[in-house]
């Protein structure tokens, strides 16, 4: 079980459960992504979330999104976007696609924030350039991060990545994450527990709920 035991240095991390990710006529969608593995895990995401909220860790969302004029948008990712069959920025059932402010871009209800937990708005694939996540956490003194949300293999392993260059004790929750393609999945999962845990440690949410409980 992961030692969770100094709480004051441990916050989670919601990636991306937005309604542009994990709602019909958001963006993952409209790029003819299946979105219904995104949606399995809400209640995974959610119980994570509960227990963290009775332990009293500190708690960080992170929205993948672009300034209203995509100034903040490399061109290479435009681009590519527009091949996907869902431009940025492009106008859809949730509001224009990715967008800060829009109604899609924001987290999912099931999901909502709290008043004393932070929303991080992010421009590319990790969540630590050009947004105040490492000032949060350095603020904060956290050492330790438990990794929820989605993509696996985009947003959550770009940001698990970083946060593990960056020297922090990382933790990923395997069954509140999720891929439309669970292949892509299992195989991010797996490269984490390469080399004696090169990205660190893997386990399922009853684990991680246990474990907050434990350290209350």
């Amino acid at each position: 079980m992961p030692n969770l035991n100094n709480r004051a240095q441990v916050a989670l991390l919601v990636i991306d459960m937005q309604r542009d990710f994990c709602s019909e006529g958001g963006y993952a969608q409209t790029a003819g992504l299946d979105i219904s593995p995104l949606r399995a895990i809400v209640p995974a995401v959610k119980a994570v979330l509960t227990a963290a909220r009775k332990a009293g860790i500190a708690i960080i969302f992170t929205r993948e999104g672009h300034l209203p004029d995509l100034s903040d948008c490399t061109g290479a990712k435009l681009q590519r976007s527009k091949q996907g069959g869902a431009e940025i920025g492009s106008a859809g059932p949730l509001g224009r696609l990715l967008i800060r402010g829009e109604y899609g871009q924001d987290i999912i209800s099931e999901l909502t924030p709290q008043a004393n937990e932070f929303a991080i708005d992010k421009p590319g694939y990790s969540a630590f350039p050009h947004t105040e996540l490492q000032e949060i956490l350095s603020r904060r003194n956290i050492s330790q991060l438990i990794f929820t949300g989605v993509t696996t293999e985009v947003c959550v392993h770009s940001t698990l990545r970083d946060a593990v260059d960056r020297g922090y004790l990382c933790i990923t929750v395997s069954d509140a994450c999720a891929s439309p393609d669970p292949q892509l999945h299992d195989a991010a999962l797996r490269m984490i527990g390469v080399e004696g845990g090169i990205f660190g440690e893997v386990c399922d949410a009853a684990t991680i709920v246990t474990a907050l409980k434990t350290s209350m």
